[in-house]
């Protein structure tokens, strides 16, 4: 174990260091502030010790030669060279103090180049907004493509509503016509039965007078009241006769106006064609009533007056009383 000797000594040897330091760092800040050195104005000037003597030109200079030159003489013992003359020490310099080393200034950072970017920023910009042009562009053009879709399907769907409506009114004058031909076709086969049993009793009356015109030579005869008693007068009265049956008289015909009328017929009766002489009267639709009961007509009289028969045939047709 230590003695309280032993450390106060070890106390004073460290006090006794550390004011050593102490000293020794006074002293030290003492000499640098005293040989500092003296600062002149002016560019500082150098100067080299020279000792060459030929570097100064003193060199001795040769002595001419003698007229006559001496024997030689033995020289004399050179004495030794003395020693160079000690050379002054240098004074030491003053130690300056190193000065810390100052921080390099701080250079700028450099600026960064900004064109660049705003060159891409612009471009982007532009990038931009021409993707919203084509973008608008393609909005646009597809709306005008679903407008033109859309008006192409009404206009599709209003074609085919005209056809469904002129198909239905087609079909409606087609069934018209087939109602009004069915219609005519009865009226025509109950007509040509009509006609067939006045043609039946026409026939046998006209046998029956054949068989008594001797003994009955005085009786009264049906006809018009004329003086026409021939074959083809009964005839023509026959024909009369069947087409004021089947005619239709229009409020606009008076009676007893006549009209003139060309039948074409055939061999018992049918008829091929009727049409109203031009010198007819009639108005139009008086015309066609005329023209239609003569179809209606048909077969025309033939039985019993297959003599006097006539292809075409022209008679006069009058509107009867009432």
């Amino acid at each position: 174990m230590e003695s309280t000797g032993d450390k106060i000594r070890a106390l004073l040897y460290s006090l006794g260091f550390h004011l050593l330091c102490i000293l020794v760092m006074a002293g030290g800040l003492w000499w640098t502030r005293s040989t500092a050195p003296i600062s002149v104005a002016g560019e500082p000037i150098e100067a080299v010790l020279v000792t060459d003597p030929d570097a100064l030109g003193l060199r001795p200079q040769p002595r001419p030669p003698a007229a006559r030159p001496e024997p030689p003489r033995p020289a004399p013992a050179q004495p030794e060279p003395a020693a160079p003359p000690p050379q002054p020490r240098p004074e030491p310099r003053p130690q300056q103090a190193e000065t810390p080393p100052q921080p390099a200034p701080q250079t700028p950072p450099p600026r960064p180049d900004t064109r660049d970017q705003e060159r891409a920023a612009r471009l982007a910009q532009q990038q931009a907004e021409e993707r919203q042009r084509r973008e608008q562009e393609e909005r646009r053009r597809q709306e005008q493509i679903d407008l033109t879709e859309r008006q192409r399907q009404q206009e599709e769907a209003e074609r085919r509503e005209r056809l469904r409506r002129q198909a239905e009114e087609r079909e409606k004058q087609l069934a018209e016509i087939r109602r009004q031909r069915e219609a005519a076709e009865r009226q025509s086969r109950m007509e040509q039965q009509r006609l067939e049993q006045l043609r039946d009793r026409q026939l046998a009356t006209a046998r029956s007078e054949d068989r008594t015109a001797p003994a009955d030579s005085g009786a009264p005869r049906a006809g018009t009241g004329g003086t026409d008693d021939s074959l083809l007068g009964r005839y023509q009265l026959a024909i009369q006769q069947a087409v004021e049956r089947n005619w239709i008289r229009p409020e606009t015909i008076r009676p007893g106006v006549p009209c003139v009328i060309r039948i074409v017929q055939i061999p018992g009766g049918e008829v091929i064609s009727a049409n109203v002489d031009p010198s007819c009267p009639y108005d139009e639709l008086g015309r066609r009533s005329v023209e239609a009961a003569v179809l209606r007509a048909q077969p025309l009289p033939y039985a019993g007056f297959e003599s006097v028969f006539r292809r075409e045939l022209r008679f006069t047709f009058r509107a009867p009383e009432g």
